[in-house]
């Protein structure tokens, strides 16, 4: 019940006349089943550099999902929006274990007091994506993108010295996120991944331990009522936001 969505490129860094490739994953300790490139499964897919964006393009089908040319030399960044999903619960102890892995500890005495069943109901859930690909010097800084809650990069994991870790900044609509949690899976390069937790500060932002080497995958989500329109027109009682980053940083 806790499925992770990413973008996973083929490679963190590439040279100027190469090709921005990633790959669209859904599954858990960041490993997981590819989706190809359907339009109909997301809301926004775009890219930035060096001031400029465009829409990704791509043929429907098609995988690696992300496939296509660098827009400048420098650091190029990919977002993602998908459309609204929904999971069914029937056991309630599975969604409080949800809300228990996600810093929710409030969420029992909520849907209680709030009068949810706890044998039936659902919640929506939207993603909200990026990755960072490091293209020729890698140069320039993440941004904010305008998505509904976003993870932003404060260091370029490819030009910055991280000895003191890499920050991040974790939002919701125009504010940060103070307080929020942050999991972060650490991939080594035999493959094997460690998982660690942190807690961002009164500026939203959290401190992540990064090893040269290594490919991360950064995720916070937000737990929210959903919208008079959206409970009623998908019947669910609650609403989560995922939002998450990847980056590497090289060997």
């Amino acid at each position: 019940m806790a499925h992770e969505f990413w973008l996973e490129p083929s490679d963190y860094t590439v040279e100027p006349d190469g090709r921005l490739q990633a790959e669209l994953v859904n599954g858990q300790f960041f490993e997981g089943t590819m989706f190809a490139y359907l339009p109909q499964r997301f809301v926004r897919f775009d890219a930035y550099a060096d001031g400029d964006s465009a829409p990704v393009e791509g043929r429907i089908g098609n995988r690696p999902a992300l496939d296509i040319d660098p827009l400048a030399e420098g650091l190029n960044v990919v977002v993602y929006e998908s459309t609204v999903s929904v999971v069914r619960y029937d056991d309630f102890e599975a969604f409080l274990r949800f809300a228990e892995h996600k810093a929710f500890d409030d969420v029992e005495a909520r849907h209680r007091e709030a009068g949810y069943p706890t044998d039936a109901f659902g919640e929506a859930y939207t993603r909200y994506i990026k990755t960072l690909i490091g293209v020729g010097d890698a140069e320039g800084a993440d941004l904010r993108t305008g998505l509904e809650t976003e993870i932003v990069a404060l260091d370029n994991p490819y030009t910055d010295d991280l000895a003191e870790g890499m920050r991040v900044q974790v939002f919701y609509g125009d504010a940060v996120r103070p307080g929020a949690q942050v999991e972060l899976f650490a991939k080594a390069p035999d493959g094997s991944v460690e998982i660690t937790r942190h807690v961002a500060d009164a500026e939203g932002v959290a401190t992540l331990p990064v090893t040269p080497g290594y490919s991360y995958l950064a995720d916070s989500v937000v737990l929210r009522e959903p919208s008079a329109d959206l409970a009623a027109e998908r019947r669910v009682v609650w609403e989560t936001l995922w939002a998450a980053l990847t980056f590497a940083v090289p060997a």
